[in-house]
C-alpha cells in the first residue's frame, strides 16, 4: 500500500484529503506501532476527522468516537502548516495554533509520524524502550548526530512539560525526552520513587539511547535525580541545568517519621473523582504554580489537567506520584548520604534557575546553594513561579543556550 492509498471514508473536504496524504499507512516502530489510538481533528466550520492506528495500520474517516484518546482543535489555517511541514505539531501547539485535550502522548505520537514534517527538527517522535526492566516512553527529536540533551520533567508531570526546551534546543541538539517510570506514559513498577532509584533508570536510560554522557536538564524532581545522577557518576552527565530543582528540605522535616510509616500502596486504593471537579480543580492549582497564570494560555492548562486526571485513573500511577512525594520529603539533607553534604563534590559545571515567586521550591535555596556548592551558578527569574520554561520561555531558553554554548562544552580541568 502506497501512502496514497491511506484508508480515507467519507472524507471529500480538501482538510480531510491533506490529512490522510500526510499520514503513512503503516507504522513500523514506535508507540503507534503496537497501540489502538484514536486522534479527533475539530476544524472549525470545516468539519470532524479521527485518525486511527491499530496494531500499526493508519486510517482516517469521520465516525467520531465516543471517548476518542485525544481531540485536537484547531483553524484549518493553522493545521494547514502543520500537514505541509511547514511547521511541526509541536510548535503549532507551543504557539496556540492547536489545542489538545486527552492524551498528549497519542497527539505527540502522531505528530511524530506526519510525513511532511520529517526534516523538522522540532518533530518529536514517541518512541518506547525497556530501560532497567520498565517499559519506558520517550520523545526524540532534533539532530540525530547532535550533541545529546536529556530532559526531566518533574513531580506529577509528563514529558509534554518540557517541550518549549525542547522546542528550543532541537535544531542543534538531539533532544530525549522520557516520562520517568511511574509518570506518563512509562509503566509504572512496584519501586520506592526515591531520587536513588530514579538515578539507577537514569543511567540505565543514557545507556540504552545510545547516550552514555549527556547534558542533563531537570524540572523540579526531574532536577533533584539528575543531581544525583551527576554526584554518583559524573561521567555520565556532560552539564546540569536545574530548573526550580526539588532539593532536601533542610527544614520541615518534622513528619518524617510518620512519613516513613505510610505505606505507598495507601494510594492503590480506589478513588472516585468526578471527572468535571477534578479538571477545573486540577486547572485551578496549575494556575497557582505561576507568578502571573494570565500570562500562560489557558489551553496548556486544559491538557496539563487531562494528563493529571489520566495519571490519577491509573492505581499503579498513583502509587508512583505518592511514593515520589514521600521520596522527595524524606530526601536526606545531611550526612553521608545527605544531599548538602555531598554537594560541595559535585564536578559536574552546573546552571540552576530558579523562579522569585515559586510556591513550591522557594527560591531562598539559591543562597543555601550558593553557600554550600559556590561552583554552581544560580539565577534568580523575578516575577516567575514554579514553571520558568513556560511562564518565561524566552528567558530560560537563553539561559540554557549560553550555558550549553559557553559553559558546558569547555573541557573540564582536573
Amino acid at each position: 500500500m502506497t501512502r496514497t492509498q491511506l484508508p480515507l471514508q467519507r472524507c471529500d473536504d480538501e482538510v480531510g484529503r491533506a490529512l490522510a496524504a500526510a499520514l503513512p499507512p503503516v507504522v513500523h516502530d514506535g508507540v503507534l506501532a503496537h497501540r489502538q489510538v484514536s486522534v479527533v481533528f475539530d476544524l472549525a466550520g470545516r468539519g470532524r476527522w479521527v485518525v486511527r492506528t491499530r496494531f500499526g495500520t493508519v486510517s482516517v474517516d469521520t465516525r467520531i468516537p465516543a471517548r476518542p484518546t485525544a481531540t485536537i482543535t484547531a483553524d484549518p489555517a493553522a493545521l494547514s502548516p502543520v500537514l505541509t511541514g511547514q511547521c511541526s505539531l509541536v510548535t503549532a501547539f507551543l504557539t496556540g495554533g492547536l489545542r489538545v485535550r486527552g492524551s498528549m502522548t497519542a497527539v505527540l505520537a502522531v505528530g511524530g509520524i506526519l510525513v511532511p514534517a520529517a526534516d523538522l527538527p522540532t518533530r518529536a517522535r514517541v518512541r518506547e524502550a525497556t530501560v532497567f526492566g520498565v517499559r519506558t516512553a520517550y520523545l526524540d527529536a532534533g539532530l540525530p548526530g547532535g550533541p545529546p540533551v536529556v530532559l526531566l520533567h518533574g513531580l506529577g508531570a509528563t514529558n509534554a512539560s518540557m517541550l518549549p526546551v525542547l522546542a528550543d534546543l532541537a535544531p542543534d541538539h538531539r533532544v530525549l525526552a522520557p516520562d520517568l517510570p511511574g509518570f506518563g506514559s512509562s509503566a509504572a513498577p512496584n519501586w520506592d520513587y526515591d531520587p536513588v532509584q530514579l538515578q539507577r533508570w537514569l543511567r540505565a536510560f543514557l545507556e540504552a539511547v545510545d547516550a552514555p554522557a549527556a547534558a542533563v536538564i531537570g524540572h523540579s524532581l526531574g532536577g533533584r535525580v539528575a543531581l544525583e545522577l551527576a554526584l554518583r557518576h559524573p561521567d555520565t552527565a556532560e552539564a546540569l541545568i536545574l530548573l526550580c530543582p526539588a532539593l532536601a528540605f533542610r527544614r520541615r522535616r518534622q513528619l518524617a517519621a510518620l512519613a516513613r510509616r505510610l505505606p505507598a500502596d495507601l494510594a492503590r486504593l480506589p478513588i472516585a473523582f468526578p471527572h468535571r471537579l477534578l479538571r477545573e480543580g486540577t486547572r485551578g492549582a496549575y494556575r497557582t504554580l505561576f507568578s502571573d497564570p494570565d500570562r500562560v494560555p489557558r489551553h496548556w492548562f486544559d491538557a496539563a489537567a487531562d494528563e493529571w486526571e489520566l495519571t490519577l485513573r491509573d492505581t499503579g500511577h498513583r502509587r508512583a506520584l505518592w511514593s515520589a512525594t514521600l521520596g522527595l520529603y524524606l530526601d536526606e539533607p545531611f550526612g553521608d548520604r545527605g544531599l548538602w553534604s555531598r554537594l560541595p563534590q559535585l564536578a559536574v559545571p552546573t546552571l540552576c534557575v530558579w523562579g522569585a515567586d515559586d510556591p513550591l521550591v522557594p527560591a531562598r535555596f539559591a543562597d543555601h546553594l550558593t553557600a554550600t556548592a559556590p561552583q554552581v551558578r544560580s539565577v534568580i527569574l523575578p516575577d516567575c513561579g514554579h514553571l520558568p520554561q513556560f511562564e518565561w520561555p524566552e528567558a530560560t531558553g537563553a539561559l540554557i543556550d549560553d550555558f550549553l554554548t559557553h559553559t558546558a562544552c569547555h573541557p573540564r580541568t582536573a
